[in-house]
């Protein structure tokens, strides 16, 4: 039975669809965590005390993970009932609306706290935006894949997200080069600015692709879930457990590009901002080329090992790297920033896209990613905050924050060890005990 040439190309479209939209998005929300780390506690906070500031521009990062999970219940329950497509163009323009309003922000100099709080309020914005980027992405991705390849074509997504990081950071090395008065007045806003035409471009690109034929078969048959939170927390509820533990190892991200960054340009260690953008700025391009292939490789032996991989490498892997940080010896931070995060973190970050969308059915798969995922975010985005404290009053404890890492290395660990393997199982058999099982007449309507 021949397959019409336009079905073969939708896993193609979808794939760079969700690659590009998610390049576009998370280029808005990684800019804020360089500005967090450099450029804000001296334009939104009180420069008298440094470290407090330093402290309080990391929270306003970890702020936007907080609201994810509240984003999370809205962005779900609407996905598994309207479609994947509508959530992908909302979020996108509205983190596009939110990061260009952060870059009109008045400061501290010229509002007094009046600044900090909008700061906080457009974080707060983009934070609910995230929440349903990855989800909706990584559902219209694997739906739309074959079925040996869900792996490789899920994978586009989090590639995206590294090359919306790699494109942030490029962004900022110029930025950052500027002299001091330049980047605090006016050079900051710049690549926040750029976000009107990052929200263009995505609107374009995401309006011209195709609803999934799972959710549409879903719809046309079945039905949509009324109340997708009920029946996930009644049908799913150890995968969404499994999935917040899984989605903590984003700490190793959120602690490798702001945390570490904020310490290896302190006093305590001297680095120069632009060079140590360009350890993030590698790192990424590396991760562009891995992440594909650690998912290819999910595809062939199975999700579970290589989440593990990159989970227990990069417990190991982030010691090295804030050693590293703390000799001061660029050539072996760039060296081992690259392997830990471009490499080895890689392979978690590569395959938890299919590995977690893989647990649920087609009816709640939004919700069941947007949910776990978002609630193990939010523990990310504070890790940050947490680290910051637990470097000590002067900021130079990097081996405790390393061991605090690990520890976060710990719950995605015990996920992977405690889930189904379903690499080899159908698409419509997902979430299901028994292959084709249907959905409760009660939980849908037509």
């Amino acid at each position: 039975m021949s397959v019409p040439a336009e079905a073969v190309g939708q896993p193609k479209k979808a794939a760079t669809a969700a690659w590009i939209g998610s390049a576009l998005e998370y280029y808005d929300f990684f800019i804020y965590g360089s500005a967090a780390a450099l450029i804000f506690p001296k334009v939104f906070f009180d420069e008298s005390d440094p470290a407090t500031a330093t402290l309080l521009s990391l929270a306003t990062f970890g702020v936007a993970y907080a609201a994810r999970p509240v984003g999370a219940l809205f962005m779900g329950h609407f996905g598994d009932r309207v479609g994947r497509k509508k959530i992908m163009v909302f979020t996108l323009v509205l983190m596009g609306l939110s990061t260009f309003l952060i870059g009109c922000l008045p400061t501290r100099h010229q509002v007094g706290t009046l600044a900090p709080v909008l700061l906080v309020l457009c974080r707060v914005l983009q934070g609910i935006s995230a929440a349903g980027e990855q989800a909706s992405a990584n559902s219209m991705s694997l739906e739309h894949a074959p079925p040996h390849r869900r792996g490789f074509f899920t994978s586009f997504t989090l590639s995206g997200t590294q090359g919306g990081q790699l494109l942030a950071t490029l962004v900022f090395l110029p930025v950052a080069a500027l002299p001091e008065d330049q980047l605090l007045s006016w050079g900051w806003r710049v690549p926040f600015w750029l976000s009107v035409g990052v929200a263009v471009a995505g609107f374009v690109i995401r309006r011209k692709l195709e609803e999934t034929p799972a959710f549409e078969r879903q719809a046309a048959s079945a039905g949509v879930v009324k109340l997708p939170l009920a029946v996930l927390l009644r049908e799913h509820w150890a995968d969404v457990l499994r999935v917040i533990g899984g989605a903590v190892i984003a700490s190793v991200s959120t602690i490798f590009t702001v945390w570490a960054l904020a310490y290896a340009t302190s006093d305590a260690v001297g680095m120069s901002r632009s060079s140590m953008l360009w350890v993030g700025a590698l790192a990424n391009l590396v991760a562009l080329a891995a992440i594909p292939l650690w998912a290819t490789l999910s595809d062939r032996i199975g999700r579970r090992p290589v989440f593990l991989i990159g989970a227990v490498g990069s417990a190991v892997m982030m010691f090295l790297y804030l050693w590293a940080v703390s000799t001061g010896t660029y050539p072996l931070i760039l060296l081992l920033g690259i392997v830990t995060f471009g490499v080895v973190y890689s392979a978690a970050n590569g395959v938890w896209p299919s590995f977690y969308g893989e647990m649920f059915s087609t009816r709640v798969r939004l919700s069941g990613m947007a949910i776990g995922t978002q609630i193990g975010f939010a523990v990310a985005g504070f890790a940050v905050t947490f680290a910051a404290q637990i470097a000590g009053p002067d900021g130079t404890d990097w081996s405790s924050v390393a061991l605090f890492t690990a520890a976060l290395c710990v719950p995605p660990v015990i996920a992977a060890l405690t889930a189904r393997e379903t690499h080899k199982v159908a698409t419509e058999d997902l979430g299901s005990r028994t292959p084709g099982e249907a959905p409760r007449p009660e939980t849908v309507t037509a």
